[in-house]
């Protein structure tokens, strides 16, 4: 078990890309339940950040701990399986498949190698979680559709029905609301609230949309030419004069 309720503890993480330094000894820890986001200008750092974090990239320096354990050299797949999920910026779905197929098949992810696989196809364990997070997702009377047709906000929410059909405790959420109209924002906002806490899971989440980051984060990391410059409350960040010159701007009156 991670001490102290931590689940997360990014510790120094640098990465470079040659000449190149994507991270530079970025630290930050996470609590069991928390939405934590991180948010900085483009070029900050936080895509790098996340596949560091979930095992896409290979740290040039310091450590991953997830629940008490040094991820650092694990594939992503391990990480995976211990419960450490990530949706991508740019929709990751089987787009020549249905939706319903589409989350049977992260849904038996988990049992990968259990030598399980055709048994749980059609098992009733995998029947109801496939249905319970279509019907929390509104893509319930989608499911026999192909992915491709669906439209972008759908697709988003389908990602999103991927990752948490691999039953993650930590869910790494990359710009869940990119390309969505102001009203499906807001409703993907109010979902992913709802599945955090009815699932007990804890986000770590990039977004652009400072509406979205404001109202749903218990506290935020700025990243800024890959270091981190700040962090705190939605309300510390809001009014961090460092923050306001590198990205935020100041506040409106």
């Amino acid at each position: 078990m991670a001490h102290d309720g931590l689940i997360l503890e990014v510790q120094g993480l640098s990465k470079h890309f040659g000449a190149l330094r994507a991270l530079s000894g970025v630290s930050f820890s996470v609590r069991r339940g928390q939405i934590f986001s991180v948010i900085g200008p483009n070029g900050a750092g936080k895509s790098t950040l996340f596949n560091v974090v979930s095992g896409l990239h290979t740290a040039s320096a310091g450590r991953v701990v997830f629940d008490g354990a040094d991820v650092t050299g694990l594939a992503p797949e391990v990480r995976n399986r211990r419960g450490l999920a990530k949706t991508f910026q740019i929709t990751n779905v089987f787009p020549g498949v249905t939706v319903d197929e589409n989350v049977r098949v992260a849904a038996q992810s988990r049992a990968a190698g259990s030598g399980r696989l055709s048994s749980l196809w059609r098992s009733a364990t995998v029947d109801r979680e496939v249905t319970d997070l279509l019907q929390a997702f509104g893509l319930d009377g989608r499911r026999h559709e192909l992915a491709r047709n669906l439209s972008h906000g759908e697709q988003r929410y389908l990602e999103i029905c991927l990752a948490l059909a691999t039953e993650p405790r930590l869910l790494l959420l990359d710009e869940p609301t990119a390309g969505m109209t102001p009203g499906e924002t807001k409703e993907a906002t109010d979902l992913i609230k709802r599945m955090a806490g009815t699932r007990g899971l804890t986000l770590l989440l990039i977004e652009h949309d400072m509406n979205v980051v404001m109202g749903i984060s218990d506290r935020i990391a700025v990243l800024h030419f890959g270091e981190k410059i700040a962090e705190g409350t939605p309300e510390a960040i809001r009014n961090d004069p460092a923050v306001i010159e590198a990205y935020l701007g100041p506040p409106d009156d």
